[in-house]
């Protein structure tokens, strides 16, 4: 298996609290950064993009 390169959301800041994402292509993994070894979450890269434009347009937001 490929080495696959993890980096932080840039909206993390210095705190434990974040998500990192990799590119396997053509897909795109999503894992919590407080657990490595966890669960990892992939997406095909139109539906992560599409999930990425909803959560930066506020559709998402709870009510």
């Amino acid at each position: 298996m490929a080495v696959v390169k993890w980096r932080k959301s840039s909206y993390s800041g210095t705190e434990t609290d974040c998500v990192e994402v990799a590119a396997v292509s053509p897909r795109v993994a999503v894992r919590d950064s407080k657990n490595p070894a966890g669960p990892v979450l992939v997406f095909e890269r139109v539906g992560f993009m599409s999930f990425v434009d909803r959560v930066k347009s506020g559709r998402l937001d709870l009510v």
